[in-house]
């Protein structure tokens, strides 16, 4: 324990990596020295978002060893987890070279840490799904449920944000795990867009929902032109495990999905993605591939503290 130190032992740290991976805590680790003691002195000699290799240093601290020592654990907690996902995060954003299609985390983080999760996810090249309940709706399978179809539950949502005067400002997301779901969603959205058309074309449209969207002045131009808040369809488990196939899975119904959606929906594959399936499921042409991995069985990346006393 720090309190069998000398309050004036002043000591030297070295943060040495002992693994390989991408950097990522860094700065959370000057926030947490600022809270302990002002007065330790930092210096990085890597960055954010620098591939760090086994026996590089990192950077030093020098200071208080009392300081020091309080603020150790708790520096490497973030350091080591960060950097794990920011590597595996990297890894993903790698396998996708040359492929139009963006990494997502999911909500699957450590309970207190989803901010620094999905900023590890940001410096690993990733790019940060919804945050919350708050900044994006996901209709998932259990709301479908409970709302009596994908229709009820999309006109629900639709009219949840007009009445909030959320237009232009939350989204929708809605699941499908079949084709005859994507089929649904197809069928509202295609109805959605002529409603809107015709709304703005004529001034007049029997779709309400479509109508109101389109003659909001306030809402932007593709809630105006589409007359829906449908930004995304995820297509769940549509990547279907098969050894016999390139990447271990058969993509072929999730590659049905994606032309039968065409442009009326950015699509997110989830389900069934590891880093030697990610390749064969984005060549689908999906836009985005969600993993739950990479924030919820992150590996921590090995580094270390050594101090040594003055």
């Amino acid at each position: 324990m720090a309190t069998n130190i000398p309050e004036d032992t002043q000591a030297v740290a070295t943060f040495l990596a002992k693994s390989a991976g991408v950097l990522a805590g860094l700065g959370v680790a000057d926030m947490v020295l600022e809270a302990v003691d002002p007065s330790v002195q930092v210096e990085w000699r890597a960055r954010d978002g620098d591939r760090v290799s086994p026996g590089q240093v990192i950077g030093s601290l020098r200071g208080r060893a009392r300081s020091i020592l309080v603020a150790e654990r708790v520096m490497l907690n973030f350091m080591q987890r960060m950097s794990g996902i920011a590597t595996a995060t990297s890894a993903m954003v790698a396998a996708l070279e040359g492929i139009p299609c963006k990494v997502l985390d999911t909500r699957k983080t450590a309970p207190g840490m989803r901010l620094t999760d999905k900023w590890a996810v940001l410096i690993g090249g990733g790019v940060n799904h919804r945050m919350g309940l708050y900044d994006m709706m996901l209709i998932k399978d259990n709301h479908i449920a409970a709302a009596g179809g994908i229709r009820a539950a999309i006109s629900r949502a639709e009219q949840y944000i007009r009445e909030q005067g959320l237009t232009g400002k939350m989204g929708i997301e809605v699941e499908t795990s079949s084709l005859a779901e994507v089929d649904e969603v197809v069928d509202i959205l295609q109805a959605a867009r002529a409603e809107a058309a015709e709304a703005t074309n004529s001034g007049s449209g029997d779709g309400a929902a479509a109508a109101a969207a389109a003659a909001d002045v306030n809402a932007p131009p593709d809630v105006r032109l589409t007359g829906s808040h449908v930004r995304r369809v995820m297509l769940d488990n549509m990547a279907r495990r098969d050894p016999a196939k390139e990447g271990g899975v058969d993509v072929s119904m999730l590659a049905e999905a994606v032309g039968r959606l065409g442009d009326l929906a950015d699509t997110e594959a989830s389900g069934n993605v590891t880093l030697g399936s990610l390749r064969t499921i984005a060549a689908t042409g999906v836009s985005s591939v969600s993993v739950g991995a990479i924030t919820h069985s992150v590996v921590a990346l090995d580094i270390s503290l050594n101090i040594q006393t003055q």
